[in-house]
């Protein structure tokens, strides 16, 4: 199987050509679709800071903390075994924490519909100093 290159990045994403192939469909349930969206939105909430579309499916950024990491390779377990037909990448970048997920053909256009609802973490505004 050929990989597929990162864009901007010397790593590599294996087994692109056969998620070509693979039917673009979620195996989880109306439940599951629902409690997985949750933890999406909880972890963008408290700890994204970057998120950009891109020509294969979406890039986002984390500010690590406690627990983010962990969340952040916990969903994406779920993503991999529920939507097989997108490749899901987790890898630290500097000081954040960095997910691609990639996908061809007919699978771009639900990654992006999938995280549109998601936004970056408010960075709390510094307490004023008093004059």
């Amino acid at each position: 199987m050929a990989a597929a290159q990162i864009p901007g990045e010397d790593r590599t994403l294996p087994g692109e050509d056969a998620r070509a192939t693979a039917p673009v469909a979620c195996s989880l349930t109306r439940a599951g679709l629902a409690a997985q969206a949750g933890r999406w939105e909880r972890l963008a909430a408290r700890a994204m800071i970057r998120f950009e579309r891109t020509g294969h499916g979406i890039r986002a950024s984390f500010r690590p903390g406690p627990g983010t990491e962990e969340e952040l390779r916990a969903l994406v377990d779920v993503e991999t075994g529920c939507c097989p037909w997108a490749a899901w990448a987790v890898h630290t970048d500097g000081t954040k924490l960095v997910l691609d997920v990639r996908a061809a053909g007919a699978g771009i256009a639900p990654l992006h519909a999938m995280f549109t609802g998601l936004r970056p973490a408010t960075v709390p505004r510094q307490a004023r100093r008093p004059r």
